[in-house]
């Protein structure tokens, strides 16, 4: 029989502000594919400034995928991405060897590359409450009940994502089991070769490229892009970095110029947060980011290990 050539999988990942956009769709253009987006906010089509979403430039070049395909009120978790992604990656398979899997979002990058886990439904009043207590009384509050509950999961969430923690809370006070107790041991195999790469670069720069980031995002609109969702503010997907701290300038609780600091700071943690959580993954090979020929280097290491 002949041999089939095996499909392969590119993802492409690391802190935010590292260039992941540019890096993907100029390896996608190298291997003649497309792009499947993995960040977790670019899906919703009502928030572009403050995701960083591709320019129309950039979309132009290669075809996109989870870009602006969904719309915040639509529930649409990690579970229902994998389920989407999976199906849209068995046609693009179909055309292409290679598909470009690009984000800073671990979790979800984790659900196409491993399979998310089958968590029990938890009753809707139990998440209702759990919100209720993160108004009155903070996600510290939440985040100790969490140590409490699961100190295992405790140790590997993202403490600063609340979604994440009431999941958790819900889990456990539904079931009495802690949410730990169901995360895979197994990964699931998937039908296709799986090449992670990730980018990186020295953390001043970063972290200057962060900073500017945001200015720009001002520059370009991101106080009328926010104002225009405060009918949606209840929604999950918009309690996030970029959103929230122009919530509360919005509310009188702050000054724009303290609430922009204020969008660069959290940024900047969760910049740290997301390079954690890649580095745990021993498979991601990793590429100076500013490096000259940093599409060479990833295009021969794909070559090399497909």
């Amino acid at each position: 029989m002949p041999h089939l050539p095996t499909k392969t999988l590119i993802v492409i990942a690391g802190p935010t502000a590292t260039g992941k956009t540019a890096a993907a769709i100029e390896v996608a253009k190298h291997f003649n594919t497309v792009v499947v987006s993995a960040d977790s906010r670019q899906f919703f089509r009502e928030m572009s400034i403050g995701t960083a979403k591709p320019s129309a430039e950039e979309l132009s070049q290669v075809k996109h995928y989870f870009i602006d395909s969904h719309s915040i009120t639509e529930p649409f978790s990690v579970g229902d991405f994998e389920r989407e992604c999976l199906v849209l990656l068995d046609e693009l398979f179909k055309k292409h060897d290679y598909v470009v899997l690009a984000g800073g979002s671990g979790l979800y990058i984790k659900a196409i590359c491993e399979g998310f886990d089958d968590l029990p439904t938890a009753d809707p009043a139990i998440r209702e409450q759990l919100n209720l207590e993160l108004e009155e009384k903070g996600l510290n509050y939440l985040q100790e009940k969490l140590k409490l509950a699961d100190p295992v999961y405790y140790n590997q969430v993202d403490l600063g994502n609340p979604q994440r923690i009431i999941r958790a809370l819900e889990v456990f006070e539904s079931t009495g089991n802690p949410i730990s107790s169901y995360r895979q041991a197994a990964v699931n195999k998937r039908p296709f070769h799986i090449i992670k790469l990730a980018l990186n670069m020295p953390r001043e720069l970063l972290y200057q490229r962060i900073n500017y980031r945001v200015d720009i995002m001002l520059q370009q609109g991101l106080l009328p892009e926010v104002t225009s969702l405060l009918p949606y503010r209840h929604l999950n997907a918009l309690n996030t970095v970029g959103y929230s701290e122009i919530f509360d300038y919005i509310d009188g609780n702050t000054t724009l110029d303290k609430a922009v600091e204020m969008i660069k700071q959290n940024t900047r943690r969760f910049a740290k947060r997301q390079l954690t959580w890649f580095r745990k993954d021993q498979q991601f090979i990793w590429f100076d980011a500013g490096a000259p020929d940093l599409i060479e280097k990833m295009i021969e290491t794909v070559e090399k290990t497909s």
